[in-house]
C-alpha cells in the first residue's frame, strides 16, 4: 500500500493548488532539486518513490514535495499511486530526471482548462545532442504509427509529459502497472471519446542513468508491454462502442476522422445495453521506469 508524507512527517495539505504533478521516481536524487524547483506557482510535486536507494525521498521532502512510497515496482504502479494521492482538479505527469522542464506544463494545463482538449500531451523535441537514444526514438516512432492505426489519433510521440482532469483520469480505471501505462491511457481515452492532442516541449539530456529508454533491454521491455496492449485493443475493436454521453466533440488535428461507420457505431451505442470498454492484460512483476 502506498503511503505519503510531507517534510515534517504529517499528512500533506494542498491549499490554493490547482495542479498536482506526479513524478514517478527511482533513484533521481540528483535531478529532483532542479525538477521540483522548476514547478510554477500553484503546482504541487508528488514524488512517488518506487524503491530508490539514493535518498530520493528525503531530497524530495527537503524541497517541499509530497512523497508517496509505492513498494510495488513498476512505472504504472508509481503513476497509479500518484493519482490516488492527488487532490487537485488537474493532474500532470512528468519525468523526474530533469529531461523535460516542468515550467512548460502551464501551456498544456491551459488547453485542458479551456476545453480545447481532454488529454494534452507534450511532444518531445530534443534540445541537446544525445538527449534521445536512437533506438528509443525509433521505437517511439513505430509505436506512434501503431497507435494511429488503432485510434486515428495523429500523435508523433507517446511522451511522458501529459495533463488531464483527475476525475476524468480516475474514471478511465487504468490497470497496467508496467511501462504500458502511458499507452493504456491514450487507448482508454480513445474508447471514452476523449479529444487528445500534442504540442512541442523541450527534451534534454537526462540527469543520471536511464532505467528504460536509455538501455536496449529497457526499450525492448517497453515495446513488449505496449504491443500487448495494442493487440488487446485491436481484438476488442469490432465490439467496442462509445456511449453518446461519453463522446466529446472532436477538436484539433489529432481527432479521429469522422466516418459513416463511426457515426453508425455511436448511434447503435445509444442502446442502454451498450457500454464503452477497454481491457489491459494483467500486470507482471518486472519493474520499468523512464
Amino acid at each position: 500500500m502506498a503511503t505519503s508524507t510531507s517534510r515534517n512527517g504529517r499528512p500533506h495539505r494542498m491549499d490554493g493548488m490547482k495542479v498536482d504533478v506526479i513524478l514517478p521516481c527511482l533513484d533521481e536524487a540528483e535531478a529532483l532539486p532542479t525538477v521540483i524547483g522548476r514547478l510554477p506557482e500553484g503546482y504541487r510535486a508528488i514524488v512517488v518513490d518506487n524503491g530508490s536507494t539514493d535518498g530520493s525521498a528525503d531530497v524530495a521532502r527537503a524541497h517541499g514535495a509530497l512523497v508517496v512510497t509505492e513498494p510495488r515496482r513498476g512505472f504504472g504502479s508509481a503513476c497509479a499511486a500518484g493519482v490516488a494521492a492527488a487532490t487537485a482538479e488537474y493532474v500532470a505527469f512528468c519525468d523526474a530526471d530533469a529531461s523535460m522542464d516542468p515550467a512548460e506544463l502551464p501551456a498544456l494545463v491551459r488547453r485542458v482548462e479551456q476545453g480545447t482538449v481532454d488529454l494534452a500531451l507534450g511532444r518531445r523535441v530534443p534540445t541537446t545532442r544525445g538527449a534521445w537514444a536512437p533506438h528509443a526514438r525509433f521505437a517511439n516512432s513505430v509505436l506512434a504509427v501503431l497507435m494511429h492505426r488503432a485510434t486515428g489519433y495523429r500523435l508523433r510521440d507517446l511522451g511522458p509529459m501529459r495533463v488531464m482532469r483527475r476525475a476524468d483520469l480516475v474514471a478511465l480505471d487504468l490497470q497496467d502497472r508496467r511501462s504500458g501505462y502511458p499507452l493504456e491511457m491514450v487507448l482508454a481515452a480513445h474508447a471514452a471519446g476523449w479529444r487528445v492532442d500534442e504540442s512541442d516541449i523541450g527534451y534534454a539530456q537526462r540527469v543520471g542513468d536511464s532505467k528504460v529508454t536509455g538501455t536496449l533491454r529497457g526499450t525492448v521491455n517497453a515495446i513488449r508491454d505496449m504491443s500487448r496492449l495494442l493487440r488487446a485493443y485491436r481484438r476488442e475493436a469490432p465490439t467496442r462502442a462509445v456511449a453518446p454521453a461519453a463522446v466529446r466533440p472532436t477538436a484539433g488535428p489529432t481527432a479521429p476522422p469522422a466516418t459513416a461507420a463511426n457515426v453508425a457505431a455511436a448511434t447503435t451505442a445509444s442502446s442502454p445495453a451498450t457500454t464503452a470498454t477497454t481491457t489491459a492484460a494483467p500486470a507482471t512483476t518486472e519493474e520499468v521506469h523512464s
